[in-house]
């Protein structure tokens, strides 16, 4: 095996998306494992399918819209491009093999970074030695 082939707990990218949900749950955390055996929405594992079956047809789908942020990631969607939402708007996200296991939330952030601009005059005690325009 070389360095570069993924595996997820011992398994490749083939042989996980050959398993069916239930197989594949003894793979995953505790938490993903609950989360599944507790159900999860069909509707959206059928606009998985529907992507897919486009993809094998050699059509690009488009992103799959989604609020779910606490849906696991399964091996078939890796591949597939979520449109997740964050707050305000939906943003892209290409599944990777890495992200099995995960949520799709996890990999889109709802919060932005600070950053601050410089102090205003009379922000500081050296501003107010500052001239101003």
């Amino acid at each position: 095996m070389a360095a570069k082939d993924f595996s997820f707990r011992g398994k490749t990218l083939e042989e996980l998306q050959a398993l069916e949900v239930n197989e594949l749950l003894p793979l995953l955390t505790s938490r993903a494992r609950r989360s599944l055996k507790r159900g999860f929405n069909k509707k959206l594992l059928q606009k998985v399918d529907r992507a897919l079956g486009m993809k094998k047809a050699g059509k690009d789908p488009k992103p799959i819209r989604t609020h779910l942020r606490q849906f696991i990631i399964l091996p078939k969607m890796v591949g597939l491009r979520f449109a997740i939402h964050k707050g305000n708007t939906f943003e892209i996200t290409e599944i990777s093999p890495e992200m099995i296991g995960g949520y799709l939330g996890e990999y889109q952030l709802t919060r932005k970074r600070v950053t601050h601009g410089k102090a205003g005059i009379g922000a500081t005690k050296s501003s107010s030695a500052i001239t101003a325009k």
